[in-house]
């Protein structure tokens, strides 16, 4: 984030009396943030949880982390392509605007069972 001279100064003093600084310079984000946070482990050849309820226009965080090797979650109807390296927290901020089910996959090769590795997003109002 850049910051003009005059603000910079005022978040450098308020930062040292210890005041909070008030405006945002994008009051937008506000709206957006993450009301609840859900970890999903990647293990040969599983996703731990399986399957996540989300509510339709409600940003959640998906915390993304591999318990072995590298491998990916990708659920294409969200958006949703990031890579889960081992011992690794990847976030991922996920705002559905559609009721319904969404199919989700490893995206990564990962082995002889990467292709039962599956994932289920049930997106309800």
């Amino acid at each position: 984030m850049k910051l003009a001279p005059a603000k910079f100064v005022l978040a450098i003093a308020a930062t040292c009396l210890g005041w909070p600084l008030l405006a945002q310079e994008n009051p937008s984000s506000a709206t957006s943030t993450p009301a609840q946070t859900i970890t999903i482990h990647a293990k040969k050849y599983e996703f731990i949880p399986a399957e996540i309820t989300l509510k339709k226009d409600q940003t959640v965080k998906l915390e993304l982390t591999s318990d072995d090797v590298a491998h990916s979650l990708e659920i294409p109807a969200l958006g949703v392509n990031s890579v889960m390296k081992k011992g690794k927290l990847t976030d991922v901020d996920v705002t559905p605007t559609k009721a319904g089910d969404f199919k989700g996959k490893c995206g990564k090769f990962c082995g002889f069972g990467h292709e039962k590795m599956h994932f289920l997003v049930h997106v309800v109002n």
